[in-house]
């Protein structure tokens, strides 16, 4: 059986690793937030904030990452908001 090799959508390989315990990490998250997973961007892939409470957000990642993960419940200092570092430019190559 082979694996199939699966074309990012996003060049997830740009963005920034941020760890939680870096300053960059503490972030105010909204619903329908487009974020990434700090210590590793590749993993996870970019997702939409689904829902939160006071450190946990679900995140729909629609499979956008190297792990293939759709939703995830991931505590909210691992997230890192795409806008908040203007970092949109470094998910496609346009």
């Amino acid at each position: 059986m082979q694996k199939e090799n699966k074309t990012p959508i996003y060049r997830t390989d740009r963005l920034p690793v941020i760890y939680p315990y870096h300053l960059r990490s503490s972030n105010r998250l909204h619903i329908g937030e487009l974020v990434y997973y700090g210590p590793c961007p590749a993993f996870y892939g970019v997702g939409e904030i689904i829902s939160f409470t006071e450190d946990l957000c679900v995140v729909n990642f629609r499979g956008t990452g190297e792990l293939g993960i759709f939703k995830d419940v991931i505590e909210k200092k691992y997230l890192i908001p795409i806008h908040k570092l203007n970092l949109a430019h470094h998910l496609t190559d346009y």
